[in-house]
């Protein structure tokens, strides 16, 4: 199993990045959040995921080892595949899915695309042992900021905010006239952000435009 990699991030796309590690390129499948930190050229630690199927190998990855677990955790549930847990995870960080599966909050659950009432009771049940506690009571904004804030970066300049947005968006399957009209709603976050610190945060953005979405 392939635990990890680090190197230089040689390209970035809507679905993932490739990072090179001893002269190869590793082609890694991501969440939006983590595509969000990545920038081309500079270095960044990946924890991945390998999921072997007879006609292909792909490489996850994400921004921590609790991703990873929790990514690998919630395939154990049936009828979840690693693009759906992928999916769980770019909706919820994974304080979140604890808090969802734990308390059993299927309105949550249901946020992610392709998780509809059945399949959300099918992941409180099954998965309710396996997850673990959610720990502390801190907000999905916050999560998201203290990622970026730990992490690679997670701030962005003014100008191309909103082309990485809206990229991150369409990729997950959402159209651009939907994206963009969940940014527009952000639009109040944006101007607080530039005005503090005179850039904006995407990894917190882009957590709020999916929760947007998700009620709509």
């Amino acid at each position: 199993m392939i635990a990890s990699v680090a190197g230089r991030v040689a390209a970035v796309s809507p679905d993932g990045a490739v990072v090179e590690v001893g002269g190869i390129g590793l082609a890694v499948q991501c969440t939006p959040g983590t595509i969000a930190r990545l920038q081309v050229g500079e270095s960044a630690r990946l924890a991945t995921s390998l999921v072997v199927r007879e006609d292909s190998l792909t490489l996850y990855g994400f921004a921590d080892d609790d991703e990873r677990q929790l990514f690998e955790l919630l395939q154990t549930a049936n009828g979840v595949g690693p693009r759906l847990a992928q999916a769980v995870l770019a909706i919820h960080p994974p304080r979140d899915v604890r808090r969802a599966v734990a308390t059993g909050d299927l309105k949550a659950l249901m946020q992610v695309p392709g998780i509809g009432k059945k399949g959300a009771e099918r992941l409180v049940l099954e998965l309710r042992d396996r997850l673990g506690a959610p720990t502390g009571d801190v907000s999905l904004d916050a999560v998201a900021a203290a990622a970026g804030a730990t992490g690679s970066a997670a701030v962005a300049p003014v100008a191309p905010w909103r082309d990485q947005l809206t990229t991150a968006l369409v990729g997950l399957g959402w159209t651009v006239r939907e994206a963009e009209g969940a940014l527009a709603q952000l639009a109040p976050v944006v101007e607080e952000q530039v005005a503090a610190t005179g850039s904006v945060d995407i990894a917190v953005l882009l957590r709020q435009a999916l929760r947007l979405l998700g009620r709509s």
